[in-house]
């Protein structure tokens, strides 16, 4: 989806419409997305707030509603499901598809990212873009080609081509700090990426090293996973202003357990390690987690027992997120047989 946050909030107020905006931020916070008006300013996602008004002044700033994104993200992923049901699902907002088969009998991979991308825009006003290849890593490449609202295709014929000429910032997987050690190395597009070897690339970067040398080659055998397993469940509050005496933060706590036991209680999923998160005002984190023989039962245990963790934490500072996750799930791990098949392409576009 198109900067997914902001364009959901820019579509519910039409006055919002062709504004510089942010979801999320503010003074003491950090952007959650921001809109591409204000993305012309420099401000990017996982900016500090601050940051983001300095760059903007009259930038205007929504809080998140996370269960009106959940809504439409639900309404997107039935629109997938009618196409396939090989969908991987990676946040509320983007997904993996294997159309390799797919239910509607069409032949072209673009043809069915056209159908998806309009149904969606036709149901939601949202829009979306598509990467179309022959693996995950060249299809989410190819997706950030012609945002908003386009897609991209990457021929088996191209692909070598294609890498070559890629800058070394566009790769999944490669970070700003790669990206600059790189850089230092005189590694600045794909094609001086490939003339390092495995060894020495896994002597540069470790096990990524590997990564590096298949990717940039156009190979990455990861399949789409449609039942991945979930090893955790979490509930995290950003507060607009801080939280500074400890009646303030139990009554977050309590809302927080309570949200946990509805999300884990429809997905009929316990555990027994529970963790709570504290981030300052400061931006530190601290993190404290208790493990039990038996599995939490309810929004009580999650609250008596952040209670009990809170107490063990080593600052008094203003509080700005707090959050509560529950893992070491009753979950079991499956095996699914899955085979990778060509898929029939168009001429490169």
């Amino acid at each position: 989806m198109d900067a997914f946050y902001a364009s959901v909030e820019q579509h519910d107020f039409p006055e919002l419409k062709g504004k510089p905006l942010v979801v999320g931020g503010g003074q003491y916070g950090v952007v959650a997305a921001a809109s591409y008006e204000a993305r012309k300013f420099g401000i990017r996602s996982a900016m500090p707030g601050k940051i983001a008004l300095e760059k903007c002044p009259h930038l205007i700033v929504v809080k998140p509603r996370f269960a009106r994104y959940k809504e439409i993200s639900q309404q997107i992923r039935k629109i997938f499901y009618e196409f396939t049901d090989l969908v991987e699902p990676l946040s509320l907002d983007e997904a993996y598809l294997d159309v390799t088969e797919n239910k509607k009998g069409i032949e072209s991979a673009q043809e069915i990212a056209r159908q998806i991308r309009s149904r969606i825009f036709e149901e939601t006003g949202l829009t979306a873009s598509a990467g179309i290849s022959v693996n995950k890593f060249l299809a989410k490449v190819a997706s950030d080609y012609r945002k908003p609202n386009g897609q991209k295709s990457i021929h088996p014929t191209q692909i070598l081509e294609f890498m070559e000429k890629l800058p070394i910032e566009k790769f999944y997987g490669i970070g700003k700090v790669t990206a600059n050690k790189m850089h230092e190395l005189h590694i600045y597009t794909g094609k001086e990426l490939k003339q390092k070897s495995l060894e020495e690339l896994t002597r540069l970067f470790g096990k990524s090293g590997n990564y590096y040398y298949n990717v940039v080659r156009g190979i990455h055998h990861s399949e789409v996973k449609p039942h991945r397993i979930q090893k955790s469940v979490a509930v995290e509050e950003t507060f607009w202003e801080n939280l500074v005496d400890e009646e303030s933060v139990f009554k977050q706590l309590q809302i927080i357990s309570e949200e946990l036991e509805t999300r884990l209680s429809k997905k009929e999923i316990k555990g027994k390690s529970l963790t709570l998160k504290i981030k300052y005002k400061d931006f530190t984190v601290y993190t404290r987690s208790r493990t039990q023989e038996v599995y939490f039962d309810n929004a009580q245990d999650f609250y008596e027992t952040a209670q009990k963790l809170w107490e063990l934490r080593p600052f008094d500072k203003p509080v700005r997120l707090l959050g509560l996750s529950l893992s070491n799930l009753n979950t079991q791990e499956k095996k699914h047989i899955s085979v990778q098949l060509k898929i029939p392409f168009e001429e490169f576009e």
